[in-house]
């Protein structure tokens, strides 16, 4: 049963303009206890003035409180519109990749908030990040297998949302045989991840168009990878020519992944691992004296919640500046974020502040965003996340 969840005045703007969140404070608590609702249950958005707006669920103990999956009265959220929906992702993804291996959901951007999904071939990783998505596992569960005819699903259930959703964590097979190992195929390189341990959902697929712009840049280059994860940047950076690639990143376990990928693809001679702190280590190559002719920094989010800000933005500083320094003449920095709340222009302007720093001119010669299996929704900003920008730094008389 669909219970009506109603808005204060004139709190039904963002949604009329396509977003699909309601925060607790937007709900009118008169009209709508939220001591009726428990986290999951279907609800009915209306406006003020009683107009029904859309149908989703909603969580009452949390400050993004309902998100509205459909629009159409017919078509609530079941089975039939997750078929319909991942039918729609899908077409997309097949009609942009050569392989079977990208985001085949990207929750709000396609229709489904609070479900991440994650193909590596015959074998998918799923998310389900709030208690309305969880609420219908075994519904998405044979949406995936009707649509996509999977070896295995993999729940990697595992994440912080779903704590601050009342969710417990955990990681499961939920169909079928999983393999230990996910294999992606991306450009011409193969990568080996771990399937049910490795970071995120196994592979960081919102960097792999990031990845393809830098391949022009390095041939008969040395290349620095920091925060290298599997080794993508620097593995690729390896296949297009680059005659030496050093590789840091502060697990071991992943640098054993970058090793074993480097050998898979007949670029092990080249690929060096560094294992520590990646401020740490890039003092340490400083004060060495070690130069590189490209860095390229990929590092977590550094600003993960808004009152972050100032702080993160100082880490991104600090970053650039000492990479800035590891550069050769006519050198390319490639500074990259996934922090939603550092802005595009903002990272920019921080990269340039190290560099006047450092007495040193930069020319932004590209701007990469999140690759087309991580679609942007116009009406919804949260859905805008990763930024990366190629500069050359000039070489000075």
């Amino acid at each position: 049963m669909t219970t009506e969840l109603y808005l204060r005045k004139d709190e039904d703007r963002r949604l009329r303009a396509g977003h699909v969140w309601v925060y607790s404070n937007e709900i009118d608590t008169e009209r709508s206890p939220l001591r009726q609702f428990s986290p999951g249950d279907p609800v009915d958005v209306i406006s003020s003035r009683g107009q029904w707006l859309g149908q989703g669920y909603i969580n009452p103990n949390t400050l993004i409180a309902a998100r509205i999956v459909s629009r159409d009265r017919a078509h609530p959220l079941d089975r039939s519109l997750l078929v319909h929906r991942l039918n729609i992702a899908l077409a997309l993804r097949q009609r942009l990749y050569p392989e079977p291996c990208y985001r085949l959901v990207y929750g709000e951007s396609d229709g489904l908030p609070g479900l991440v999904v994650d193909r590596y071939g015959d074998v998918l990783v799923a998310q389900l990040t709030t208690a309305g998505m969880d609420r219908h596992r075994d519904d998405i569960l044979a949406a995936l297998d009707k649509v996509i005819a999977p070896r295995a699903i993999i729940l990697r259930n595992d994440v912080a949302a779903r704590a601050t959703e009342g969710l417990p964590q955990s990681v499961e097979v939920a169909l079928g045989d999983a393999p230990t190992e996910l294999q992606v195929r991306e450009g011409d390189a193969t990568f080996v991840v771990p399937a049910q341990d490795g970071q995120k959902t196994g592979w960081f697929f919102d960097q792999a168009a990031n990845r393809d712009r830098l391949l022009r840049y390095v041939a008969g280059r040395t290349v620095l990878d920091v925060f290298s994860y599997a080794g993508g940047w620097g593995i690729r950076a390896a296949q297009a020519g680059a005659t030496a690639i050093t590789c840091v990143d502060s697990s071991e376990r992943a640098l054993g992944w970058v090793t074993a990928n480097a050998e898979r693809n007949g670029v092990g001679d080249r690929v060096a691992t560094v294992k520590g702190d990646a401020f740490e280590v890039l003092r340490e190559l400083r004060t060495a004296g070690t130069r590189f002719d490209v860095v390229v920094l990929d590092p977590p989010a550094f600003i993960k919640r808004r009152k972050d800000g100032k702080e993160g933005q100082l880490a991104y500083r600090r970053l650039n500046d000492i990479a800035l320094t590891l550069l050769n003449r006519d050198g390319l920095l490639v500074s990259a974020s996934c922090s939603y709340h550092l802005a595009a222009e903002d990272l920019l302007r921080t990269v340039q502040s190290a560099a006047r720093a450092n007495d040193r001119m930069l020319q932004c010669l590209e701007a990469g965003q999140q690759g087309p299996d991580h679609p942007i929704h116009p009406a919804i900003p949260e859905t805008a996340y990763l930024k990366a920008f190629y500069l050359r730094v000039l070489p000075t008389l």
